[in-house]
Order: structure tokens, then C-alpha cells, then sequence
């Protein structure tokens, strides 16, 4: 399950960044994950709530913020959404896709005390 490393490593970022901004404990944290970064949110909730007991983020709310996936495609010349690595263009069907958004995963907010 590797939901557990990505958030033994958020963690650690956030006690960076406690250390370097002097803040206690974090009460919300906000992450914005896409459909293609390969996370599983259920996963990922269950390991962020195991990790973080006895932290400064224990009992905090995490709020994941989904976004959407788009990839430019080389056939046709569009931005086109796509949902997942390896689908076909909407547009022309066609395999040539570039990925231009969707495969985040990272801290877009947090509120701490």
C-alpha cells in the first residue's frame, strides 16, 4: 500500500514546514489529487488518520480536492479530458495523448494553529 508512504511523507513536509514557520499542529489539511497519480482515496484517508495519531497533524481534517484530467492530444491538436493513462482522445480517437493535468498529488492548503 504505498497510500501509506505518500502520507508518512506529507507528514514530514508538514513538520518541515511547522519547524520553519513555527506553527503547533495543523487542523485542516487540503490536497489536490488527480485521477491519474495512482492514489487510492480510501486508502489514502485510512493511512493519513493511522500516520498522523500523536502528531501534530492527529485529528486533523483532511480534505481531498479532486481534480480533473486532461491531456493534449498530438493527432488532433486538442485538450481533451481523459480519466484515466492510456484512453483513446474523445475527440479522434487517437493514442497519442500527453498528460497536461490530473497526475498531481500535493498540499494545496492547510490551516494550523
Amino acid at each position: 500500500m504505498h497510500e501509506m508512504a505518500l502520507c508518512e511523507n506529507i507528514l514530514q513536509v508538514l513538520e518541515e514546514q511547522a519547524a520553519a514557520q513555527d506553527y503547533a499542529a495543523v487542523k485542516t489539511i487540503w490536497l489536490e489529487i488527480g485521477p491519474l497519480a495512482g492514489v487510492e482515496l480510501e486508502a489514502l484517508r485510512f493511512s493519513f488518520d493511522a500516520v498522523s495519531s500523536g502528531t501534530l497533524a492527529d485529528q486533523a481534517e483532511l480534505i481531498i480536492v479532486e481534480t480533473k484530467g486532461e491531456a493534449w492530444c498530438a493527432s488532433c491538436g486538442k485538450t481533451v479530458p481523459i480519466r484515466q493513462r492510456f484512453d483513446a482522445c474523445p475527440n479522434c480517437g487517437g493514442y497519442q495523448l500527453e498528460v497536461i493535468s490530473g497526475a498531481e498529488l500535493r498540499i494545496k492548503e492547510l490551516e494550523v494553529v
